[in-house]
């Protein structure tokens, strides 16, 4: 549940915080009048991103167990790619949000009440989309009923409580070190959720290896047990992984994490702490 948590509460809020800037801005310059088509635009994109997770869960229950398995592994890799790439742009340009928002919003205006609709549908419908698939594969790696439902949810509703302090100025966080360990703690998320694609692959049939077991500790780490299930759940951690998984595994989370710390390392940087947006 952890992990899914994690998920909610990190992509969550980076929707919240754009909604934020979004907002701030035009209640700042005198434009509260053209709240509503951003209200609208935000509407949109959530209730898109709840309908593709709702396709994601019934569309594929339809399918065969090799075409689920071989649509559950790709679509595990495809939102390791996303949440991936999503972790390093926010770690680089979190920074400047703020600015490229507002540049984005001024322009919108200037085109009308359609732009601003689409600007804000967009600028939301991206961290949706990510999250709902990202959700999915997640769920689908812990194959824990309810509970990683039940954590994602909780997450994103922390995550508008936290944007709604955000906005009052009831809350100051340093962002820059809040992205960065999240993000970490993403990447080990993620580097599960490939493992579990990959598996689902081999059952599909679309790789070897899938009674090429690197090691064996169900014995020591029982699946149904208390810490097995938390493992499970937090780090989609497998006690019997076949070779490949643990191959794939460790090739994308050494890298990435040494890049992730190592990229920024050598950059002296204040820190950005949330302000008052109202």
């Amino acid at each position: 549940m952890f992990g899914n948590y994690l998920i909610g509460l990190r992509e969550g809020l980076e929707a919240s915080l754009v909604v934020c800037i979004l907002i701030a801005y035009l209640v700042k310059t005198g434009r509260k009048d053209k709240l509503p088509p951003v209200w609208l635009g935000v509407g949109s994109a959530v209730l898109l991103s709840m309908v593709f997770g709702a396709v994601l869960q019934f569309g594929s229950s339809q399918l065969t167990f090799e075409a689920q398995e071989a649509l559950g592994g790709t679509l595990s890799i495809v939102s390791v790619g996303l949440v991936t790439w999503m972790v390093f742009w926010m770690r680089r340009t979190a920074r400047h949000l703020k600015t490229e928002l507002h540049g984005k919003l001024d322009a919108a205006l200037a085109m009308g009440t359609a732009a601003l609709v689409i600007t804000s549908f967009l600028a939301v419908g991206r961290e949706g989309l990510e999250t709902a698939l990202f959700i999915w594969s997640a769920v689908q790696a812990t194959d824990d009923g309810w509970n990683p439902l039940i954590g994602a949810a909780l997450g994103l509703l922390t995550s508008v409580v936290l944007g709604w302090l955000f906005y009052r100025g009831a809350l100051k966080i340093n962002l820059a070190k809040f992205f960065t360990w999240t993000g970490a703690m993403l990447v080990v998320v993620a580097a599960g959720v490939l493992a579990y694609g990959v598996h689902d692959l081999q059952e599909a049939g679309w790789l070897p290896g899938l009674h090429t077991v690197a090691f064996d500790i169900s014995s020591t780490i029982p699946k149904d047990s208390w810490y097995g299930t938390l493992l499970k759940g937090v780090f989609n951690f497998q006690p019997d992984p076949t070779v490949l998984q643990l191959v794939v595994w460790l090739l994308y989370l050494v890298p990435t994490l040494a890049v992730f710390f190592g990229l920024f390392s050598g950059k002296k940087t204040e820190p950005v702490v949330a302000k008052s947006a109202a």
